[in-house]
């Protein structure tokens, strides 16, 4: 692959969706392992990693990936965020019949979660504004 090749494939906006991605899920992770580790419940290790990891979230994201740091999509943003966390305990839980470890559950739902969440924030907060 040449460098301008490499160069354009690291702009393509899903690529740094998923590196920054990696930043933010790993933040994310860690906070739930914290609050899993404090003995918290399931539903409440990942609520409360979820509002940390979103407020972290709307920023890397907007930023580097969709080049929108408008604070006034802060609330699209919670309400993708909120379907998430929905969709993120139904997935827990659902795992949790065959895998009964929190942390590895938890682990496995990370890249169908992170499609999830991509797909839901362009096309409800970042993406709509655009063509508003």
């Amino acid at each position: 692959m040449t460098r301008d090749k490499l160069v354009r494939f690291f702009r393509l906006r899903f690529v740094k969706f998923l590196f920054v991605g990696l930043l933010n899920t790993a933040f994310g992770y860690v906070m739930y392992a914290l609050f899993t580790r404090l003995g918290l419940p399931d539903f409440l290790a990942v609520l409360f990693s979820t509002i940390i990891g979103v407020m972290f979230n709307f920023k890397t994201t907007g930023a580097l990936v969709f080049k929108n740091q408008s604070n006034r999509l802060i609330l699209r943003f919670f309400g993708v965020y909120a379907v998430y966390y929905v969709i993120d305990i139904i997935c827990l839980r659902l795992i949790h019949h065959w895998i009964p470890n929190a942390y590895l559950s938890q682990f496995i739902l990370v890249f169908p979660l992170a499609l999830v969440s991509y797909t839901l924030l362009r096309i409800f907060v970042f993406d709509r504004v655009k063509s508003a």
